[in-house]
């Protein structure tokens, strides 16, 4: 319709304007025409550009799942890790390159959110094929019925990966809710002292962008909002570290590291720690505190030799016969009691100190099992689990500096409250680290820096009642390390 109403025009114009006009308006298509073919040179660079990334992705995909299928041995020769364990590394891999260190209260580009989704998607569409059979009935022709077994996606599966998914959501969701927001602002790395001012980090996460606040600080409508995700995202974090401690408790322990323990307790935790845990009287709280903690190394290696005690003690148990090589004289009770005591000194570490790297067993656990399914659940949730930390580590970041603007008086020799590294500091700070316990439970009004080792202390009271610390002194009913996470446990009723 323009190209016949500009024709009728310009027989109009050579109709009242002559010949001369005429001969003007000869050269308006060929002026016409060469606008056309340069936006059809430019929308087909623009097509081939397209079809050149496009390719160049689909090489990628072709190499990350080449990769994959072979095991990450690229000689072909079969020497490759299992399929478990390389879904695992590829899920763990593509969370690091996504996400990287989530330095930042913002959404992410579309370009990497599309990634994250289509390649995730990829990864997990492994379990819609884990499948086991189940009785079910159906129904003939007659009338009659009769039980057949038919294919149901596996229940740990089933339960889990929905729920999984519906954190990850939440996690991207809660990120892109500070799409819109002016309320604070990061400052470059290249920032002055000036600039930072009393905002500037004192922990060891000296990398991290500082937070600047308003000088009057944060509005009621951007506080509560802070405090709103916050405590969404708490719950994506304890809901994810249940999965994970779920599938890590279900996996088999490899003969590898059974092999690599020494033959009792006494000899993985030392006598120091023997002592103090096979007293008479125990306080869990009151051993963490005389223990050497400042520092991520020691921390871990507690951890460690902790675990490793456990299971030997629950070999000893099932092998209380006495005729192999586990076997000695310690009796089942006080086996069993020093179990419990063992197992409630871990669940205080993994609740205060959540950012530190994987112990000896659960590494070991992860290396050599072959249970496609649970490598699926396990790095999904761990990678869920670390980017929440991260997330509700960054809203304490504008907290805290919420805070120092609204208490100029308050000091700044502490430890940042959302550290996730509990340890570098000297023994004078180690009383005032923040622990997950008063991540959970802190607010902006609870800021007072100088009562934060008894809320710390008091928010681990609480989660072992007067009932179980009278067991701790007693035999009794034992309990595993999952069952003692207590509000942890996986959701069921959610799904």
């Amino acid at each position: 319709m323009s190209v016949e109403k500009s024709g009728g025009g310009l027989e109009e114009e050579a109709e009242d304007e002559g010949e001369n006009q005429g001969s003007d308006q000869a050269g308006a298509p060929a002026s016409s025409d060469q606008d056309d073919a340069e936006a059809r040179l430019a929308m087909e660079n623009l097509i081939a550009a397209a079809k050149l990334e496009r390719s160049s992705y689909m090489e990628q995909t072709k190499e990350k799942f080449a990769k994959l299928l072979l095991g990450e041995d690229m000689s072909g020769g079969g020497k490759g890790v299992s399929s478990a364990l390389a879904l695992s590394n590829a899920i763990t891999n593509l969370a690091a390159s996504v996400f990287g260190e989530q330095s930042r209260l913002e959404p992410m580009t579309a370009e990497r959110r599309s990634r994250w989704r289509k390649e995730i998607d990829w990864l997990l569409s492994v379990s819609n094929w884990i499948v086991e059979f189940v009785p079910f009935q159906q129904k003939n022709k007659d009338g009659s019925n009769m039980e057949i077994m038919i294919t149901k996606q596996r229940a740990d599966l089933l339960m889990n990966i929905p729920a999984l998914r519906t954190l990850d959501s939440m996690l991207l969701d809660c990120l892109d809710s500070f799409k819109d927001q002016n309320e604070f602002y990061y400052l470059s790395k290249d920032a002055s002292s000036e600039e930072k001012g009393n905002s500037k980090r004192m922990d060891d996460k000296w990398w991290l962008p500082t937070v600047k606040v308003p000088e009057k600080g944060l509005s009621d409508a951007a506080r509560k909002n802070l405090q709103s995700q916050k405590e969404s995202v708490t719950q994506v974090l304890k809901a994810a570290m249940s999965i994970n401690a779920q599938v890590l408790s279900e996996m088999e322990i490899p003969e590898n590291y059974i092999d690599s323990l020494p033959k009792n307790g006494r000899a993985s935790l030392g006598d120091s720690i023997y002592r103090s845990i096979t007293v008479e009287f125990f306080d869990p709280i009151q051993f963490l505190s005389t223990m050497d903690l400042s520092s991520e190394l020691n921390i871990l290696d507690l951890k460690n030799r902790i675990e490793a005690s456990v299971v030997i003690w629950k070999r000893k148990m099932v092998q209380k016969d006495g005729k192999s090589a586990w076997g000695s004289g310690v009796s089942y009770e006080k086996r069993e009691l020093f179990e419990e005591r063992a197992e409630t000194l871990l669940r205080i570490i993994k609740h205060q100190y959540p950012g530190i790297p994987q112990s000896a067993l659960d590494i070991s656990k992860i290396q050599y099992n072959r249970d496609v399914g649970q490598a699926l659940l396990e790095s999904y949730s761990r990678i869920l689990e670390s980017l929440a930390f991260a997330v509700l580590s960054r809203i304490g970041d504008v907290l805290y500096a919420d805070s120092i603007v609204r208490n100029p008086n308050q000091t700044m020799s502490k430890t940042l409250p959302n550290s996730a590294n509990p340890g570098s500091g000297t023994n004078g700070e180690k009383g005032n680290l923040m622990t997950l316990s008063d991540l959970l439970t802190w607010s902006a009004e609870q800021l007072e820096i100088d009562e934060e080792s008894d809320e710390c202390k008091e928010g681990i009271s609480k989660e072992i009642d007067e009932k179980q610390m009278q067991k701790l002194n007693a035999v009794s009913t034992k309990k595993t390390y999952l069952e003692s996470l207590g509000e942890l446990k996986s959701p069921q009723e959610r799904h």
